[in-house]
């Protein structure tokens, strides 16, 4: 069993490793060039979501926009990669693990929290940014601040999710629970006064939030309830890669990058992260 991410250290600068010729895309022609810090003629295969608005969403062949997105080009121009090598790849939830056992995907950036469970097929870097289970209501709904709020309300989440049941196994077992196969599909029934509340991560509800079709209709009561350190998937075993990414995100988080990034893809909806668990974020120790 590895250690969890709770109780491992800060990653120290002394033990990252300079990208070379064993990092991912990499090749024996473009070891020059990787040992020198830069990506090469190769290309890097990134695991997103392209359903998540604010986080990793795409439309056909357009470029995918979000926060997960922003925060992967950025991590791999510090590893010396330009866009134009980044290959994205729609990453679903139940099959994130599977992808990078295969060899399908180098790196994932899909709001992949890091769980002991998940830590023991694959391995991990970062995190990034702490979420935490929120509710997202009406701009103008004042009564429900906490989960404890929801009982005798109808409170959407999607189908097969655990959100909304942990809302009603920890906090109000009287809540009225409504399904959908989708978040999107949720805000519509916010929208229309089917629901009261929708639940799921903080960050996701306020991408969602903050997409075009719903800019100024609802908030995150900005209360979350747990914790949810989202990292950056990669294969088992990748600890030259893991070493690279952490370098970059700490970089990334000490120059103020990642704040700028969450802002501007959140802009337009009542949302702040949660700084005591972003303030003091403590990378993995690769390689445990």
């Amino acid at each position: 069993m590895k250690t969890p991410w709770m109780k491992i250290a800060a990653l120290g600068a002394a033990g990252v490793l300079a990208l070379s010729a064993c990092s991912p895309g990499a090749t024996e022609d473009s070891a020059e060039d990787d040992a020198a810090g830069g990506g090469g003629g190769d290309t890097i295969t990134v695991g997103i979501k392209y359903d998540q608005p604010g986080l990793g969403f795409r439309e056909g062949n357009n470029p995918p926009t979000g926060f997960d997105v922003d925060v992967a080009k950025a991590v791999l121009a510090e590893m010396g990669y330009e866009e134009d090598q980044i290959e994205w790849v729609e990453s679903p939830t139940p099959q994130r693990e599977n992808m990078l056992e295969n060899g399908q995907v180098d790196m994932i950036f899909a709001t992949y929290s890091i769980t002991d469970e998940r830590d023991e097929r694959v391995d991990f870097a970062g995190p990034y940014f702490m979420a935490g289970q929120d509710i997202l209501v009406s701009v103008d709904e004042n009564d429900i601040t906490s989960p404890e709020d929801l009982n005798g309300r109808n409170l959407c989440s999607v189908t097969g999710s655990t959100p909304a049941q942990n809302v009603r196994d920890m906090y109000a077992d009287e809540v009225e629970l409504v399904e959908q196969d989708g978040y999107s599909e949720c805000l519509t029934f916010l929208q229309s006064g089917q629901v009261d509340a929708v639940t799921t991560d903080d960050i996701i509800l306020a991408g969602l939030a903050a997409s075009d079709e719903y800019a100024g209709q609802f908030k995150v009561v900005g209360n979350p309830f747990t914790e949810e350190p989202y990292g950056v998937g990669l294969p088992e075993g990748d600890v030259e890669t893991c070493e690279q990414v952490n370098e970059a995100i700490q970089k990334l988080q000490d120059d103020g990058t990642i704040d700028e990034l969450l802002a501007a893809n959140t802009e337009g909806v009542d949302y702040e992260a949660n700084a005591e668990l972003n303030d003091n974020i403590e990378l993995v120790t690769c390689g445990e």
